[in-house]
């Protein structure tokens, strides 16, 4: 593996240890004290740790080197697996919605006491500090798995909110506001899991990474171009591949044409981030008459 995939996975396992400690804290304090909320969003934190555990997996296989069956290589394992955390993600959301709609006619009394408070505040300060470390890692790494990951553990400070909100209202009386709060937390769940989704789909379908004009105007700066056209961009932040045609004047030397398509290649890699590869076709230039 190379350095930039050992460090996502030595992050993640990071996380890994993190969210399951937390997982276990928030599950087995809600087990005890009835408090769906809180159990709610223990295994949400538990889902997070399976979803640790997917792009550990996922990290091992994209970083391996392109092949005859994979000529452009396997990074796109990294977004499949963004999708396969998104999917958990939706599914815990479900489990929780039906969970919390069997709470409304079940006679389970909650019990909130001072540990409860402790316990929430202590698991919300410890997903501020895993958020934000793996948000400022993943733009580091241009991992879409770490900064996928960071969205999701995003929203897990949200749930805690909303997890605390609870507490205080079943201590002044009014235990039907767990049930209401876990559907709350459901539906931040879901709304994460789809975000996840679209924008990791964009990478599968390749969609474009950056604007022709852009590069256009990129490929103009060198000396020679004459015109720049049929641009096509796809990949994943941190593996872009560019493809264009250019012209140039039709008494160049073949040595010497190519030499421009160099130039515009690596003035493209170093003008524009995450460019991995750019291949420039030439075409001579014909006057408009």
């Amino acid at each position: 593996m190379d350095g930039r995939s050992k460090k996502i996975q030595q992050i993640l396992v990071i996380i890994l240890f993190l969210n399951l400690m937390v997982a276990f804290v928030k599950i087995v304090y809600g087990t005890i004290t009835n408090t769906l909320s809180m159990k709610s969003d223990g295994y949400h934190s538990l889902f997070d740790g399976i979803s640790n555990i997917v792009g550990i997996i996922a990290i091992f296989v994209a970083a391996k080197p392109p092949d005859r069956s994979h000529p452009y290589g396997h990074q796109k394992f990294e977004t499949l697996a963004s999708i396969v955390i998104a999917v958990l993600i939706i599914f815990v959301g479900f489990e929780i919605i039906h969970n919390s709609i069997m709470r409304f006619t079940s006679e389970i009394q909650p019990t909130v006491t001072g540990l409860s408070f402790i316990v929430m505040i202590g698991t919300m300060a410890i997903n501020l500090l895993v958020t934000e470390y793996e948000r400022r890692k993943g733009e580091q790494l241009d991992s879409e798995i770490l900064l996928a990951d960071s969205i999701h553990t995003r929203s897990d400070i949200f749930v805690s909110l909303s997890v605390l909100v609870a507490l205080v209202a079943i201590e002044a009386g009014y235990p039907i506001i767990d049930p209401l709060i876990s559907l709350i937390i459901a539906a931040v769940i879901v709304r994460a899991g789809i975000d996840i989704i679209m924008k990791s789909s964009n990478t599968l379908c390749d969609a474009a990474q950056f604007e022709e004009d852009e590069i256009c105007s990129l490929a103009y700066e060198i000396e020679g171009v004459r015109d720049c056209h049929k641009i096509r961009t796809r990949g994943s932040k941190g593996n872009i591949h560019i493809d264009l045609h250019i012209r140039v004047p039709p008494d160049m030397t073949v040595s010497e044409a190519h030499a421009i398509s160099h130039k515009v290649i690596e003035n493209l890699k170093q003008k524009l981030e995450g460019v991995g590869e750019v291949l420039v076709h030439i075409d001579p230039w014909k006057e408009q008459k």
